[in-house]
């Protein structure tokens, strides 16, 4: 089969599409990936063939305030949510959308992958399947489906338990659709009446997940918070991971088992400034002597951590995960998705401090689930996060509910969950218009509300 993957520029998005991508091309299938040029090196290295986006969807993820400049001060809140959101991922579809009609007239899919927030395809999901290729999207972020308590998304809620839960959840929605919600949604319909496509009939993050022909959520149910959720979900866990991204590091040899390995990152978005998780975290262990603290840069130098580097600490610009993962005893993260579900696939338990993107929400499922602590703050102290890792290190009920949860990661054959899925997609017939014009009619209805 031709298969096409389409993915935002941004690691955290299109590693865990990489890794599905290697899979299908073990199988014989060809696989064409459309995403940023920054990205290039990396596509290919698992022998996909590369198309860079349209200049205008085409940013470096390693320098994400070029096209966001305001974010890098901004404090977490509604605002950065909103424009984090417009510049990346809204303002982003006509461009997306024109990458995608330009691959798709020399390169004739079988089926498109993309991650669940490239709304390049939502003109496609819109329209008729009939004049399409299937489409399977994939859960790169916590699962964006509505919640029976009304918890909106991005806010770090944990399921409504009270009936006074819910009438604050309530309010919580209430102020959050007029500060991100109904704004970015009236910019993502400007954008599809642009392009001749119907306004959309739900919530933005929510559509993706109704329109999908398929759906792969690249985690497992029990780190998900319950509620009714679309027959096209499937929970695949995570894919392996992609070898030899990174050389084994200088001090290799002193992950012996010798010392508890704490691994520190703050992945490679939001790493603008290590004074946020990995400097506090150097200084709060900094006299622990069971205590080896391994800290990545993300892709930077490792000069940009600010000192003083205590003698404890090792520090390296990238680190090969499936050579360090077995040997990490607790994760210190800001809470990337990819990132929290590979340590949990491991039994690894965390402690997570950050607010940006959707962390806040990984988080919350981090704590909700009994895996480790959150901190709930983008600006931990070193005092707070030694009391939290020496919990995690010391308290065997963190460690024991991270091993439950691998056992669930366990059970899942992921690839085998990914090649049915996409052969699924595959030979389905070109049915469901009238599914279309059910969900267009609703759109209009909606429109009309808003005018």
């Amino acid at each position: 089969m031709n298969i096409l993957i389409v993915s935002t520029p941004a690691t955290g998005h299109l590693n865990p599409l990489l890794a599905v991508g290697r899979i299908l091309i073990a199988e014989g299938h060809r696989v064409l990936t459309l995403s940023g040029t920054a990205l290039r090196k990396r596509i290919e290295s698992i022998t996909a063939e590369f198309h860079p986006l349209p200049p205008a969807a085409d940013f470096d993820p390693e320098d994400i305030h070029s096209i966001a400049p305001e974010l890098k001060t901004m404090p977490p809140g509604p605002e950065w949510l909103r424009i984090a959101l417009e510049r990346v991922f809204v303002d982003t579809i006509p461009a997306q959308h024109l990458g995608l009609q330009q691959v798709l007239r020399d390169f004739p899919a079988d089926v498109v992958i993309g991650d669940d927030m490239f709304f390049g395809l939502l003109p496609m999901l819109l329209g008729p399947r009939s004049k399409r290729p299937p489409i399977v999207l994939c859960g790169t972020s916590i699962l964006h489906w509505r919640r029976e308590d009304n918890a909106p998304h991005f806010a770090g809620l944990p399921p409504a338990v009270t009936k006074a839960q819910h009438e604050e959840y309530a309010a919580i929605a209430q102020e959050h659709d007029r500060l991100v919600s109904h704004p970015i949604a009236r910019r993502a319909d400007l954008c599809l009446m642009e392009l001749g496509v119907r306004p959309l009939s739900t919530a933005l993050f929510d559509s993706v997940v109704e329109l999908a022909d398929a759906y792969m959520q690249l985690s497992v149910p029990s780190f998900e918070f319950p509620r009714k959720i679309p027959t096209s979900v499937n929970f695949v866990g995570v894919p392996p991971f992609i070898p030899n991204q990174a050389p084994l590091p200088p001090f290799a040899h002193e992950l012996d088992g010798s010392r508890k390995v704490v691994l520190v990152t703050q992945g490679t978005v939001a790493n603008h400034d290590f004074n946020l998780l990995v400097a506090p975290t150097l200084a709060a262990l900094a006299d622990e002597s069971d205590v080896l603290v391994v800290a990545t840069a993300g892709g930077r130098p490792t000069d940009a951590i600010p000192g003083p580097i205590p003698s404890n600490a090792r520090l390296a610009s990238y680190l090969p995960f499936e050579w360090l993962l077995p040997k990490v005893d607790v994760l210190v993260t800001n809470g990337g998705y990819g990132s929290v579900n590979q340590a949990l696939s491991l039994g690894i338990p965390l402690v997570t401090a950050g607010l940006t993107e959707d962390k806040a929400d990984v988080n919350a499922r981090v704590a909700w689930s009994g895996v480790g602590i959150d901190l709930k703050t983008n600006e931990p102290t070193p005092a707070a996060l030694k009391q939290a890792i020496r919990t995690v290190l010391d308290e065997p009920c963190y460690r024991s509910r991270a091993l439950l949860m691998a056992e669930d990661f366990a059970e899942i054959d992921t690839r085998s969950e990914i090649l049915r899925i996409v052969n699924q997609a595959a030979n389905r017939s070109a049915d469901g218009d009238l599914r279309m014009e059910e969900l267009a009619i609703a759109a209009r209805a909606r429109l009309a509300r808003r005018q």
